[in-house]
């Protein structure tokens, strides 16, 4: 009989036991965290009317799949009221109907949800690619019964020098980033709501910030191992700020899952941005 080395035999279940609190930590504990995250971005050109503004952003929900039914809706609002934002943007895909583990959630009890957010400048929303694939228009008309407005394609002004534009999701409808600002004045600060950052590099100077999310930050983030991101620029908008040939994008990593119901240095979050001028 051919036994192995003593320490490697004794050794083995205390890896057992190591890759077992792993596993229970990726698939059980950290996706029912919530990390409130505060931020504070710098934006050349901003008003100084609007220095300070708050914006709180709260992305793929995911309502359907494991630890994104009502009650974690829920918590993720009550989260974002207890800051006060001034602005609160939802960066898309509100329904998950793609994932193997997902479950039917309706349209509506997700923006029964989402109805308590308040804010001093409005509560607006775009949709994503998994809202489209669960039936994109009828979230849409949910979510604007419920009094949270959907963009697509199309600009408002929120106060003077202020405006909020948002684009359709660019995977399933083509984001038309000149479409949505065509009503925007030249001295306006705007900022630009698309679910997909992959937009971002058509994204004019003159916006000032671009939202996003769709990346969950890559969800599993294993030291050593590259993130895993739906993009077509690897990792370079995988989650953040991140400022490129004088624009500036903030990526959140949102709240739920996709695919696999696991998040692993990936917590979900909502986001509070506080909007500067650059010196």
């Amino acid at each position: 009989m051919i036994v192995g080395p003593a320490p490697l035999r004794r050794g083995r279940p205390a890896l057992l036991l190591g890759l077992a609190a792993l596993a229970a930590w990726a698939a059980w504990i950290e996706p029912r965290r919530l990390v409130v995250r505060h931020v504070e971005v710098g934006l050349p050109g901003w008003p100084p009317e609007h220095d300070g503004l708050r914006v709180g952003l709260l992305s793929d929900l995911h309502a359907g799949m494991a630890h994104a039914g009502p009650p974690a809706i829920e918590r993720a609002v009550r989260a974002l009221n207890r800051e006060a934002p001034d602005l609160v943007c939802l960066l898309g895909d509100f329904l998950d109907r793609k994932a193997p583990v997902s479950r039917a959630v309706d349209a509506r009890t997700v923006a029964r949800c989402l109805a308590p957010l308040r804010a001093r400048l409005g509560v607006f929303a775009v949709l994503g690619n998994h809202d489209w694939f669960a039936g994109g228009r009828r979230i849409a008309v949910a979510l604007e019964e419920a009094g949270i407005p959907v963009f697509e394609d199309e600009a408002r002004e929120l106060s003077p020098h202020l405006w909020l534009a948002g684009v359709s999701d660019d995977r399933t409808r083509g984001a038309d980033v000149e479409q949505a600002l065509r009503e925007v004045g030249e001295d306006a600060a705007v900022i630009l709501l698309s679910h997909d950052p992959d937009v971002f590099p058509r994204v004019p100077p003159s916006v000032a910030l671009t939202l996003s999310g769709h990346t969950h930050g890559g969800q599993v983030d294993i030291p050593g191992l590259p993130l895993r991101l739906p993009s077509r620029y690897g990792q370079r908008y995988a989650s953040g700020h991140v400022a490129e040939g004088g624009r500036q994008l903030y990526v959140t990593s949102g709240t739920g899952t996709s695919g696999l119901p696991l998040r692993f240095r990936r917590p979900p979050e909502v986001v509070i941005l506080r909007l500067m001028r650059a010196s």
